[in-house]
């Protein structure tokens, strides 16, 4: 349950920043996981991104002190971070519907986003079946695309960038390729530093390297698989919030961070829709 613990540090920190600078650096310090790994981690647990919920709750305070003072309007946007006044009006307005100075007026409807609370829950839901696998090094030839810092930006990456290479000569290329576990076609997340961050899509294999094609290889590891049926990436994202909210607290161990597979199995030279499996790196929690 250690990353529960973490994220509400992290909580509490952008709680106790809202009027001053919020430092990505000691989320990630504070989380005991990469910047862009928490991103992923709170947009599946909380449904927003991070820079929506500091907005929202920047926006929810900046709310209140409109109300209850009379300082000055640029006054209070430059208390949260906001250097002009249109920059202010524009997230204000985003979050309240109305502008600032609006928000004076008597009998006035404004949006309150309350600060999130994290508990951890026993309830009963749905049955998670999983498997535990060991492998050897994995060797990857696909394509890549490079992703952000910004999860939602990697939304909209992701998506389109399957649709392009479903529709490409190379989609056929690598269904010849595949010879290794996991069988399938890949979808690999890949984090190394904020600069250089990559969506793979390939095949497993032992063949050599083709041109036009890039080559991967992921370490040893111990693996949880998910088998998933669904529309991605909704279902992917549900799988990875249940794996944080209901299979990890418990299991004994710890998400080791190495890079996530999605497996979308092959037949007749087609991807089979609706089934998946999501595989996520773990190592044994070490004893305190």
């Amino acid at each position: 349950m250690d990353w529960i613990l973490n994220m509400r540090d992290v909580l509490e920190y952008i709680e106790d920043n809202l009027s001053s600078q919020i430092d990505l650096d000691i989320i990630s310090q504070k989380a005991c996981c990469s910047i862009y790994n928490f991103q992923r981690i709170f947009s599946y647990i909380s449904g927003v991104s991070l820079a929506e919920y500091i907005r929202r709750r920047r926006m929810t305070n900046a709310a209140f002190d409109i109300q209850k003072s009379n300082d000055k309007i640029s006054d209070i946007g430059f208390k949260y971070g906001y250097e002009s006044a249109a920059s202010f009006s524009r997230a204000f307005q985003s979050v309240h519907g109305v502008s600032p100075i609006k928000a004076r007026d008597n009998g006035i409807i404004l949006n309150l986003y309350p600060k999130i609370s994290l508990s951890l829950n026993i309830i009963g839901g749905e049955v998670m079946k999983y498997r535990i696998e060991e492998k050897s090094e994995l060797r990857i030839l696909g394509v890549r695309t490079k992703l952000y810092e910004e999860h939602e930006k990697n939304m909209e990456i992701v998506p389109q960038f399957w649709e392009e290479t479903l529709k490409s000569p190379v989609f056929q290329q690598l269904l010849s390729l595949e010879s290794t576990e996991p069988k399938g076609i890949l979808g690999i997340t890949v984090y190394h530093n904020p600069e250089e961050i990559y969506y793979y899509i390939g095949v497993s294999t032992d063949e050599i390297i083709k041109d036009g094609l890039m080559e991967l290889t992921i370490p040893n590891a111990k693996w949880v698989v998910f088998e998933n049926e669904g529309y991605f990436p909704e279902s992917i994202q549900t799988i990875f919030k249940r794996f944080l909210t209901e299979w990890l607290p418990f299991s004994g161990y710890e998400w080791d961070e190495k890079p996530d597979i999605e497996v979308y199995p092959v037949t007749n030279s087609k991807m089979v829709g609706g089934h998946s499996e999501v595989w996520i790196s773990i190592t044994n929690k070490k004893r305190s």
